[in-house]
């Protein structure tokens, strides 16, 4: 572990020095306060605080921004090394080969945990201070951040999948921008399109919702719109996760299930490939 930790201690630092934090955590806490100006409204017999607005519309934007960043963290994590000859190198200290890539991903992790911390946590402060409605839907921000957490650990893991599976740093780039519009726009975009083509209803509710569970984005979008109820009526979805058998335990359970498959397979192919 105290490996681990050295060489998660080594990513954090070269975030410091490239200036991703920074530019993350102003992205991310622009965005939060620029999203907030939508202000509260009512909606039927629950009050939709300034936050349950201001989650509705950064979880939208983090489906997209927060894989994005990830995966441009993580998809030179490994393939760069070996470009540069600085694996081989690594190799020669008292490493294996699943420390290298537990530390490298417990210090992209930790990247994107001060991004969010300090970009989404430090709007939700001023929001708190400078706001009508005080700490009115707190909790569903929290989630948000916790989730967006997740989402980005996903898509490091699927970076770095792509990192250990290429053998060139301009394929992973390629490669890590397919994934994005896979998971991001294509998959949706598909499955609505089948929809639509559905004359005959051969797709029902329960085929329907395990259709979106395949796909990490989805259940992000669903844990987040869903699970509190001011910002599932504002979003005009209330009761319809619950309805589906969607819980929040399930959606958790399908984005760790995203989390682990890629990581674990990263360390299979790792431990096969030659320096």
């Amino acid at each position: 572990m105290k490996m681990i930790w050295i060489l998660a201690q080594k990513e954090l630092r070269d975030g410091l020095r490239n200036r991703w934090i920074a530019a993350a955590i102003i992205l991310l806490g622009t965005l939060a306060l620029a999203l907030s100006l939508l202000g509260s409204a009512p909606t039927g017999s629950v009050r939709v605080s300034e936050l349950d607005i201001t989650v509705i519309s950064l979880a939208s934007l983090s489906v997209y921004l927060i894989p994005l960043i990830a995966l441009m963290l993580a998809f030179d994590a490994l393939v760069g090394e070996f470009e540069r000859g600085t694996m081989m190198l690594l190799l020669t200290y008292p490493v294996t080969r699943w420390q290298v890539i537990m530390g490298k991903y417990l210090g992209h992790v930790l990247i994107l945990f001060i991004a969010i911390f300090f970009g989404y946590g430090g709007a939700l402060i001023i929001l708190t201070l400078l706001g009508d409605s005080g700490t009115d839907g707190w909790q569903a921000y929290a989630l948000m951040m916790l989730s967006s957490l997740m989402l980005g650990a996903v898509f490091i893991a699927l970076g770095y999948l792509v990192s250990v599976f290429v053998k060139e740093r301009a394929t992973a780039a390629g490669t890590a921008i397919g994934l994005w519009l896979v998971f991001v726009v294509l998959y949706d975009l598909l499955l609505f399109g089948v929809l639509l083509l559905d004359e005959g209803q051969l797709i029902g509710q329960k085929l329907f919702s395990i259709l979106m569970l395949i796909s990490p984005t989805d259940s992000y979008r669903i844990l987040n719109l869903s699970m509190f109820e001011g910002v599932s009526q504002a979003a005009g979805i209330a009761g319809i996760a619950s309805e589906a058998g969607m819980s929040g335990a399930l959606l958790i359970s399908v984005m760790l299930l995203w989390m682990v498959v890629p990581l674990m397979a990263t360390l299979f192919l790792f431990q096969k490939r030659e320096l």
